[in-house]
Order: structure tokens, then sequence, then C-alpha cells
């Protein structure tokens, strides 16, 4: 099965692929249908985030690539609204603007906490999707 993730400077020698941290761990975002990863990148670029580019991939490739880096991953299902924390790191591992010979491609890019542990137990709160509205009505 195809998944779409979301890379910074694809294609270059500085790559990097969007991560967030939850609960300590990092997690790359495997969408099932590449209209909602290009909504997500959208939000991103909102909260000032470089633009990201949809790359399609099979979707064992991703989760070998996370095992490899002890990374997580987690399935985006088609048609859920997946939105952006709000916070993200004070300081990123991955700079768009400086290559770097040490990480490898695709390694780390953008990681962001969340604060969201109903999130990952698959429920969202009825304040988290009051903040989605807000988020997505600022993009109109």
């Amino acid at each position: 099965m195809v998944v779409y993730v979301l890379l910074f400077n694809a294609r270059t020698d500085n790559e990097g692929i969007h991560a967030e941290t939850m609960n300590g761990q990092n997690l790359i975002l495997m969408f099932e249908h590449e209209d909602d990863a290009t909504r997500y990148a959208l939000m991103l670029e909102a909260q000032d985030f470089p633009e990201a580019t949809v790359e399609g991939f099979e979707q064992t490739e991703i989760e070998e690539f996370c095992e490899s880096v002890g990374y997580g991953y987690r399935l985006i299902p088609e048609g859920t609204l997946a939105v952006p924390p709000e916070h993200s790191l004070e300081e990123h591992l991955w700079d768009p603007d400086q290559p770097d010979p040490d990480l490898q491609p695709r390694d780390q890019s953008g990681d962001r906490p969340s604060d969201r542990p109903d999130e990952a137990a698959g429920g969202i709160s009825q304040a988290e999707l009051d903040r989605m509205r807000q988020q997505l009505e600022k993009l109109l």
C-alpha cells in the first residue's frame, strides 16, 4: 500500500522527513490519502514551517525506515483531520538551510512535541476539536 509522508528539501542532500514527538517517542505520520497529507503540510506552513513536499512511498519502506532509526509511526486513515500540535520544539534537529553530512537522508526534521495523550489512545476531546476548528477557520 502506498502512503504519503511530508519531506523537507525533497531529493536534496539535506532532505528531512517530518516527525512529531508524542510521549517522548518520535513518530513519522503516514497518510493513506495524498489530499490529507497536503492539507497537513499547509497547516504546518501556516505555523511557519518550511514548505513540505508530499511524497508517496510503500508503507513497508517507511516502517522499515522508522525501525532503522528508532522512530515510531502512525497511520492516518483517509478522511481523518490530523492537526499539527500547537507548539513546536525550540530547537529542531534538522536545519533546512544547512546540509549536515552526518545526517542520513530522511533522518530527522521538525520534531514536534504533543501533549495530547487522548490522541495517542485514538480519541479526541471536545477541547481538541474546538482547537482544530479554530485553526481551520484561521486558514480560511
